[in-house]
């Protein structure tokens, strides 16, 4: 990239094999790359290629089989407080309101309740559910429920967020609106995001860099940077010609 950027997050030389009755099977296999602070990068790839693996792994979820994941230049070692997950299937509290839900991590971590409410009617703002803060999650669409997501995780105060394909149940008008509310988020506040999607076109719109998986077992194919500026107009033609370049080092299966 042109400017000068601090680097992370390393991931290098990540493998990862199971071991099950039906033998070894090797999901991940000497994956490298790097993170920079402040920057969109998204890992795109096939499905069931191994990207939640390679993502609970980044987050101290999971052991890695062999390789080194270096956050900051020293060895992530199980959970790291400073990197958070939005999961594409969320798990918010049903009893809880959108506030309640949002300052979950807060509370756990002893922040006291006015300071606690503070911090979470910020990002509550910041994603665009204003007005909701008393809803309860069965009241929510499910772009809104990804909202409530997102600020839970914003308001955590991570240096990284992890997204695990966070739109991908979600229906075509919804998806693209809520990656333009994503931008927004992230332009106001400059997190560095860590994206995984199996959309090309998603991975086009969004990231400054984009890493493209090979099929089971995941193996980095090419990494992309995008020049682009944003918003990007999806029917360019530079967006067009990048999509295609991207469309043709592609496995069938994306």
């Amino acid at each position: 990239m042109e400017k000068q950027l601090t680097k992370l997050l390393e991931a290098k030389n990540i493998s990862k094999t199971f071991f099950s009755h039906k033998g070894y099977f090797t999901a991940i296999e000497d994956v490298s790359f790097d993170v920079y602070d402040g920057e969109f990068l998204v890992i795109l790839g096939p499905g069931h290629c191994g990207k939640t693996v390679l993502l609970n792994i980044i987050a101290g979820l999971e052991e890695k089989t062999s390789g080194q994941v270096l956050y900051k230049g020293s060895p992530v070692s199980g959970v790291n407080p400073e990197i958070s997950m939005v999961f594409q299937k969320l798990a918010l509290m049903p009893f809880k309101t959108v506030m309640q839900n949002v300052e979950l991590g807060l509370k756990f971590s002893g922040i006291p309740k006015a300071r606690r409410r503070e911090i979470s009617q910020n990002y509550i703002d910041l994603v665009g559910l204003k007005g909701f803060e008393k809803s309860y999650p069965y009241q929510l669409s499910g772009g809104m429920k990804q909202r409530v997501g997102i600020a839970r995780a914003y308001a955590n105060n991570p240096k990284v967020l992890i997204m695990d394909e966070p739109f991908g149940q979600l229906d075509a008008q919804t998806r693209y609106a809520m990656q333009e509310e994503l931008l927004k988020t992230w332009e106001q506040d400059k997190r560095t995001i860590l994206f995984v999607t199996n959309n090309i076109e998603e991975a086009c719109y969004l990231g400054d860099r984009i890493i493209l998986l090979s099929q089971c077992p995941a193996k980095v194919k090419e990494i992309y940077t995008v020049d682009l500026p944003k918003p990007r107009n999806m029917i360019s033609r530079e967006f067009l010609d990048l999509r295609t370049k991207i469309s043709g080092n592609t496995d069938l299966a994306i």
